[in-house]
This record gives structure tokens, C-alpha cells and sequence, in this order.
């Protein structure tokens, strides 16, 4: 198992977390692929990915073809995707993704959450380079053999390919994800959810006292609405 695999166990449970969040963040992912793509998923395959994920966290389906609707209006606003990178206290690196209609405010959120936790926000360029950008897919697992599956997608970027619980996890650099989608959708293989992680290359261990203080950085910058995911190189606990 590599880091992708560590990476993802450590995460599992505080991704997602609460389900008005994946929502909200599903919402505006679905106006992006719109306002990118048009609004027919058969000729969208960002859109596609999109509505996978909706469907993976229960969004009902209303709710995923009212907002596909909502964001085909002209009246409706754009999202710009911003990164914010910075440090947290002990030293720990700091990737911020968000979805804003209103960098202004975005920013001063952001940099408050810092100043108040003890961080410090850094500059384009600062911190990125720690983190590998990676796409991830998951699909079922029944009927497939994931060495054989891995073999046959190398030659499009796949890294690695494990078994986690009752599915198959993939994962590959960032550029690979379209070639990826695009060859497990010509073979008939269902793609249950995908997205994009950002894998610390190296990770830093902290105390629980020291682990509390960034924590409470982060929980602030995950309150936000405008932020969709945060990554840092602190090492979390497993169990």
C-alpha cells in the first residue's frame, strides 16, 4: 500500500463530514461544470463526475437537476476556484481550496482564521509544491480484479489501485484524470465517485496538545462556506 492508501485511511472519516457541506460544495461544483460545459451530461464528462459524486453522498435527485437548472441561468453568478496557502502553528503546512463569487470577502475570512489561530497566510507558490495533486476514481468491486485493472490502466496514469472496503480506489496525477474517466467509461465500468486530493509529500508529528492547536485552525477554515477542501502535512491519528 502506498501514501495515496494512508492518506485516504487518515482522511475517510472527515471528509464529507456533514452532509449540508458536501451539498453546498456539490452545489457549486455542479455550477463550475455547468458554466464550463453546458448542462447535458452526455456531452459534459466534468458535469458526469459531478453528479457521480452527488449521487455517492445521497443529494437527492431533485436537488442535482434543480441545481443544474438553477445554474444554467444567465442571472446566476460564477464561482472562481482560489488556493490560499499558509502555515498553521508548530510549523504545519496549509492548502486551502475554495469556490468564491466574492474573492474579497473569501480573503479576509481566510486570513483572519489565520491570524487569529496563530498562522501565518502565505504567498502563491509557498507551501503547494509539498503536495502531490492527485485524481482519485472509486468503483465496485465485484467482478474485478484490481491487478489486472491496474495493468490495464497504467498506460493512463493510474499509480495505484487497491481495495478499500467493498470498492476499488484509483489513483493518479491530476492531468491523468480525464484519459482515466474516459477509459473506465469504455469499459463499461461504473464510476461510483472521483474527485481531487492533494497528498502531503512528507508529514510532521506533533503532540495532542500541539495537534489542538491546529486543529483549531483548521475546524475554523472548514466552517467556512466558500471552502470546499483543506489539506496540511500534519500527521493525523488512525484510530
Amino acid at each position: 500500500m502506498g501514501r495515496a492508501f494512508e492518506f485516504r485511511k487518515a482522511r475517510k472519516m472527515k471528509r464529507w463530514a456533514a452532509m449540508s457541506k458536501a451539498f453546498t460544495r456539490i452545489g457549486k461544483d455542479i455550477v463550475m461544470a455547468v458554466k464550463e460545459g453546458g448542462p447535458d451530461p452526455d456531452g459534459n464528462a466534468r458535469l458526469r463526475a459531478v453528479i457521480q459524486n452527488a449521487k455517492a453522498v445521497n443529494m437527492p435527485k431533485d436537488n442535482i437537476e434543480r441545481a443544474i437548472k438553477r445554474a444554467s441561468d444567465k442571472n446566476q453568478g460564477d464561482y472562481k476556484e482560489v488556493l490560499f496557502e499558509g502555515y498553521a502553528p508548530h510549523g504545519i503546512a496549509i492548502l486551502v481550496e475554495t469556490a468564491t463569487d466574492n474573492n474579497t470577502r473569501t480573503v479576509a475570512n481566510i486570513r483572519s482564521y489565520f491570524n487569529k489561530c496563530d498562522g501565518s497566510l502565505g504567498t502563491s507558490g509557498s507551501v503547494v509544491f509539498m503536495f502531490d495533486h492527485s485524481c482519485n476514481f472509486r468503483i465496485a468491486a465485484e467482478g474485478i480484479d484490481p491487478e489486472e485493472l491496474e495493468l490495464e490502466l497504467i498506460d493512463y496514469g493510474a499509480e495505484e489501485v487497491f481495495v478499500d472496503e467493498d470498492d476499488i480506489l484509483i489513483y493518479a496525477p491530476f492531468e491523468s484524470f480525464g484519459a482515466i474517466q474516459a477509459a473506465l467509461e469504455e469499459k463499461g465500468i461504473e464510476i461510483l465517485s472521483s474527485g481531487f486530493e492533494r497528498i502531503p509529500q512528507v508529514t510532521k508529528k506533533l503532540t495532542p496538545e500541539q495537534m489542538e492547536d491546529v486543529e483549531k485552525l483548521l475546524e475554523k477554515i472548514e466552517e467556512d462556506d466558500d471552502v470546499q477542501n483543506v489539506y496540511h502535512t500534519m500527521e493525523e491519528a488512525t484510530d
